[in-house]
């Protein structure tokens, strides 16, 4: 009775081991076949690809060649369908892309640049609401603010109302000499 009862525990305790053996050997396969997308991204960079880390890995790519509109719609795509740490990093990125654009542009085109650090901004403030301790996006998003610093609306209100409530003076003008 002892002896059976050794066996099957025994049996059961394979059982589970070889469940364990195969469910590693799957996640493993699955490691091989992203890492693999990952490898040929970079040769085939406008190929699309259902492996976010492919993606990830073809937006950089894009980033570096210097095709800005691509590879802010590969970041995109990313941020927008997965709720991971490659979503935080799609957003980090966009927000790079947006504030190299705006610096690649310069002081001088300000109309164009604007926006751009505005994007930038929250591209950088999505990505710290998702993952707070990201302090690369914290700093980020400090020198994009001293590019493109923002009023409280407070400020802004105040200007305005004074401005508003500003008489004109009909008074001549007239300047009387001291004695």
């Amino acid at each position: 009775m002892r002896r059976r009862t050794a066996h099957h525990a025994f049996g059961a305790a394979t059982v589970v081991c070889a469940a364990l053996v195969a469910y590693e050997a799957w996640r493993l396969h699955g490691a091989h076949q992203t890492n693999d997308a990952i490898a040929n991204a970079a040769a085939t960079a406008t190929a699309p690809t259902a492996v976010p880390q492919a993606q990830f890995a073809q937006a950089v790519v894009l980033a570096r060649a210097g095709k800005y509109e691509d590879a802010l719609q590969r970041y995109k795509v990313i941020a927008r369908g997965s709720q991971d740490d490659l979503a935080v990093d799609a957003l980090y990125n966009t927000g790079n892309l947006h504030f190299r654009e705006a610096v690649r542009r310069g002081p001088d085109s300000a109309q164009r640049r604007v926006p751009l650090l505005e994007l930038a901004k929250q591209s950088y403030r999505a990505a710290l609401r998702r993952d707070p301790s990201r302090w690369d996006a914290r700093y980020n998003l400090e020198r994009t603010l001293w590019l493109a610093p923002e009023f409280e609306e407070t400020m802004v209100e105040s200007v305005q109302r004074d401005a508003e409530n500003r008489v004109m003076s009909t008074l001549s003008t007239t300047r009387g000499d001291l004695p």
